[in-house]
């Protein structure tokens, strides 16, 4: 294998890899574990298990088969993060509008993370209580004022909600903190009669299947996840939760709908025993939650039972805070143990520089630095070959089609020159995961949106506005294949001359940060292999020239 061939191996090699990684995010099976009890498969309220009896709500499904919900009266939230509505309906959190972070580049519209128009997309956060004739999401709740607001010097605000009925009152209660993600969900229960009764809560998230599912040339993952300490964090396809719902039983953990840059998750009681659902309610809406069967309430008595909602970016340091787990949400795949390093790395250099592309390029260069003397073997093997050239060029043309003679004389040229042939290929091969480990990184990390460099680029997680980063990627690609030595067979020619086009065209869709990475990446590979080359050059004619200056 000559070196050209091996250069275009690895190039598609790294492409299979990222391709093959970006199907598992879209396809990753769940794992799916006993349960002790059942779960309703066509109702949104959730059924408790069969020693208690059950009053269901009527379904949600309508006649045309879309999911509906109800409505009542809305009750807007305003804190220094959020701009939340509550539906007096199940007291669900219906809207939450993220006050911190943009809708896009080209809108300045804040980014809408729940939302129940249902166009684009339904995503809304549900809790309820089970057994007898407890409020579930479908139940009317009242509320003393329709508007709530955080107010300066306050750190905490509370939104509570009441609902009363049969001798039962339960108090629904949000606390919005001040800079914080998480929303503290409690439910106050009051047992007003005369028999004691067993309640269950449950907690969910709905949402359909279409919304957030990024480009063909950029997918990313929207979709269910969870967390236990048994199963460590997984990832729930809805096209997995169709073909095998959820069943998962645990005393610890939280649920969640994962999308790029964004979360929520549902985080019950520390030691809480909780059963973990799926539910495909239609052909597009799907719903992930827990339930948990609570302890007795005797006549007279109340129960408090907390949990919090973590709703906002995926933000390592917030997430840490939320939740064990919850920062598996950053999802770098299978090199997740290369890829975070390079991420803390990163930050560091930003809390040095405070500025994201800088700290890109100053990454680029240290990982550079450590893979200086590996990329020097590849390199000075890269440069024999090119000094070699002629004389495989003149070989092929005396040798003709006769590949078994040329592939001989080959095999004594090298054996004469002592060239390894093979020499760059294990340099480039360790390489590898680094360069997808940073590729994932630099794509999930949400700290890179809507991060402006300098000039024309005010977002490097979006795509370079005028192309100028790609069109020089592509520039630099296309000096590294005159720097490499030119390939014997035309075929093989053409195809290495055709490659920086066509990689050029895949990296006008790429984020600027990614493209920054690959340009800086490039043209250090540039300098430090035009060195070698030249320094190689100078020892063969030092040779040639029977070692006279």
């Amino acid at each position: 294998m000559d070196t050209k061939r091996l250069v275009l191996f690895v190039i598609f090699s790294m492409s299979i890899l990222m391709l093959w990684e970006a199907w598992q995010r879209q396809h990753v099976p769940a794992e799916v574990l006993p349960q002790t009890s059942s779960i309703a498969q066509d109702a949104s309220v959730p059924s408790q298990s069969a020693s208690t009896p059950v009053n269901l709500a009527k379904t949600e499904i309508g006649d045309n088969n879309d999911y509906k919900l109800l409505s009542g009266q809305r009750i807007s939230v305003t804190t220094d993060l959020f701009k939340a509505n509550i539906e007096t309906v199940g007291g669900d959190l219906r809207r939450l509008e993220l006050l911190k972070h943009r809708a896009s580049e080209n809108d300045t519209s804040n980014f809408v993370l729940l939302d129940d128009a249902g166009k684009p997309m339904t995503y809304v956060a549900q809790s309820g209580l089970i057994g007898g004739d407890l409020p579930s999401h479908k139940s009317v709740f009242s509320s003393a004022a329709t508007s709530y607001q955080m107010q300066d010097g306050k750190d905490t605000l509370e939104v509570r909600l009441s609902w009363a009925g049969n001798g039962v009152t339960v108090d629904k209660i949000y606390t919005f903190h001040r800079n914080n993600y998480v929303i503290d969900v409690t439910y106050v229960v009051n047992n007003g009669t005369a028999a004691a009764f067993t309640p269950a809560v449950y907690y969910q998230i709905v949402h359909d299947k279409d919304s957030n599912q990024g480009s063909k040339l950029m997918p990313t993952f929207t979709g269910g996840s969870y967390f236990t300490d048994a199963t460590k964090f997984k990832k729930l396809s809805f096209s997995a939760m169709q073909k095998e719902p959820l069943k998962l039983t645990s005393n610890d953990g939280w649920v969640g709908l994962l999308q790029h840059y964004f979360v929520s998750a549902w985080i019950p009681k520390d030691g809480l025993t909780r059963e973990f659902y799926t539910k495909k309610l239609t052909e597009h809406m799907y719903i992930i939650g827990t339930k948990s069967t609570l302890t007795s309430i005797a006549p007279g008595a109340s129960l408090t039972i907390p949990a919090h909602l973590f709703s906002g970016p995926q933000t390592k340091d917030d997430l840490k805070a939320a939740a064990p787990g919850l920062e598996f949400t950053v999802d770098y795949g299978w090199l997740t143990v290369v890829a975070s390093p390079l991420f803390w790395m990163l930050s560091k250099i930003h809390g040095v520089v405070l500025n994201w592309g800088i700290a890109i390029i100053l990454l680029t260069v240290l990982i550079k630095a450590a893979f200086f003397k590996l990329s020097a073997t590849s390199y000075r093997s890269m440069a024999k070959m090119r000094e070699l050239a002629p004389r495989l060029q003149s070989m092929k043309e005396k040798f003709g089609d006769d590949k078994q003679k040329m592939q001989a004389a080959m095999m004594d040229l090298y054996k004469t020159e002592k060239i390894n042939p093979m020499g760059g290929c294990l340099p480039i091969l360790v390489q590898i995961p680094v360069f997808i480990s940073l590729y994932w990184m630099l794509l999930g990390s949400i700290e890179l949106r809507h991060a402006p460099f300098f000039g024309w680029i005010h977002d490097l997680s979006a795509i370079d506005p005028y192309y100028i980063l790609p069109i020089l990627m592509g520039a630099t690609m296309i000096i590294q294949t005159y720097l490499n030595p030119p390939p014997t067979d035309p075929l093989q020619a053409k195809v290495m001359k055709v490659m920086p086009v066509i990689f050029s065209v895949f990296f006008f869709f790429f984020p600027a940060g990614l493209v920054l990475y690959w340009l800086v990446n490039n043209v250090l590979s540039i300098t430090q292999q035009w060195y070698i080359n030249k320094m190689i050059h100078a020892e063969t004619v030092l040779k040639k020239s029977g070692g006279k200056h």
